[in-house]
């Protein structure tokens, strides 16, 4: 190696042109020696516009600062003597800012004087953008449509918001009625975290996960020997929630025998492990959830009634989306940004169709399948904007049987070519049906050709 330095003095140059950060070697006064290659396409600068010039050129953001006699240079790099993993702004060549990491060292002669700095620069711009759209997000949840982890701003989320306020205030049981997909969840953990037992344990328990005996060891705890498994003592979920909050989702869902223990739970204010006769006291506050009309399981003698009042004390109920279509953008585009972070796709926003079809659907899965709809979407966008074409076939058709509903006259198939411009499979989705039979309607109207 040093032979080739000694035989080919343009080697290192050759070195330093091959790498892919930017390098950048200035004199004692900060005018530019040497640019490589990929500085000159980090900054947008050629090295012939650069070279013999001051450093200030590249505007950086901690290099230079504004007083009341213009811009002044401000280095500290040849105080401290170097500079690690420093993030800065630099303004390129045609305007755009760039975000660097930039590392730098003072470079010396033999007797010890400065003679000028080698700095290395990392675009990180893409990294940069990403967390902004991450402090926007954050941003996004203090707006008027948040509340405790819940988005929307429309008159039955108000009364959600409010029912969830006042639950706060007291220690009675919780029952939260809604279909799935309605943050049901959300709900519970938002009254405990408003509630005086916020400092406390939040435990949950989704009942219908587990079958009868797993489950009430899970949630009341064993001793170690008490059935084939137990290889030590286990604390139960109410003990663990001591002092703090019990979050039972699926309730409906809890066998009639795992149904009488808990309502002497709730009466003693006690458990005892699965087989030990101690009683342990318990001081919780239960909340509970579920999709089925309890009522209706009180009358097939699939849910105690006594049970029933005792967790219904305070009854509130989660609405489904499609009662609340106005909270549909709000929803979609907090969560297409946080899919598009997770995705490293530059998805920006969604076409007024799209939004359209997304509002017009009646989302049987609520909230999570929608989430799941933008996922779709997302993979199958190839720009920044998803367009209806991205959004899942589901959507366009709904829960109805292919074609009911939509009047196939010769106007009507006319004008939905028109819109998508002759393109057949937006022409079905928008009509809901398949392109098969748009194929077939067509030829019966005979406007395939002319299609």
């Amino acid at each position: 190696m040093i032979d080739r330095l000694a035989k080919d003095p343009n080697f290192l140059v050759n070195v330093f042109e091959t790498m892919r950060d930017g390098l950048m070697v200035v004199d004692s006064d900060g005018n530019i020696l040497f640019f490589n290659k990929a500085a000159e396409e980090i900054t947008g600068y050629k090295k012939d516009e650069v070279m013999g010039k001051s450093c200030t050129i590249l505007d950086s953001d901690t290099c230079v600062v504004l007083t009341d006699g213009g811009r002044q240079r401000s280095c500290d790099l040849f105080k401290v003597g170097a500079i690690c993993n420093k993030r800065c702004r630099i303004r390129a060549m045609d305007g755009r800012s760039v975000y660097l990491l930039k590392n730098a060292v003072i470079l010396k002669d033999s007797h010890n004087e400065i003679i000028g700095a080698v700095e290395t620069m990392t675009d990180i711009t893409s990294l940069y953008m990403k967390e902004l759209e991450l402090e926007e997000l954050k941003q996004e949840l203090r707006k008027e449509y948040w509340f405790m982890g819940l988005l929307g701003k429309s008159s039955p989320m108000q009364t959600l918001y409010e029912q969830i306020r006042n639950a706060a205030m007291s220690e009675a049981p919780v029952l939260i009625y809604g279909e799935s997909g309605t943050g049901k969840n959300l709900v519970a953990n938002a009254i405990h975290s408003l509630s005086r037992r916020k400092g406390g344990p939040f435990i949950s328990m989704n009942c219908a996960s587990l079958n009868e005996h797993l489950l009430e060891s899970e949630l009341f705890g064993h001793k170690k020997g008490s059935f084939t498994g137990a290889i030590s003592d286990r604390t139960g979920r109410f003990e663990a929630a001591h002092n703090g909050t019990i979050f039972l989702d699926e309730i409906g869902d809890m066998p009639l025998i795992m149904q009488a223990k808990l309502l002497r739970v709730l009466e003693e204010k006690v458990v005892e492990r699965v087989g030990e006769h101690k009683p342990v006291p318990v001081n919780i506050r239960l909340i509970s959830a579920t999709n089925k009309d309890l009522y209706r399981l009180v009358a097939y003698n699939r849910f105690r009634e006594d049970l029933l009042y005792r967790v219904n004390s305070i009854f509130i109920k989660t609405p489904p989306l499609r009662e609340r279509i106005e909270d549909i953008p709000i929803l979609a585009f907090h969560y297409l940004k946080k899919i598009s972070i997770v995705n490293n796709k530059e998805i920006r926003r969604i076409s007024p169709h799209a939004l359209e079809v997304l509002q017009s659907f009646s989302w049987p899965g609520n909230v999570r399948q929608l989430i799941n709809a933008l996922e779709h979407g997302s993979i199958s966008c190839k720009g920044d904007t998803i367009e209806a074409s991205d959004i899942p076939e589901y959507v366009f058709h709904g829960e109805k049987t292919e074609g009911e509903g939509v009047q196939l006259d010769t106007d009507k198939i006319r004008a939905s070519l028109a819109m998508f411009k002759g393109n057949k499979t937006l022409t079905a989705k928008h009509l809901g049906i398949s392109r098969v039979t748009l194929w077939k309607r067509l030829k019966e109207l005979g406007l395939d050709q002319k299609a």
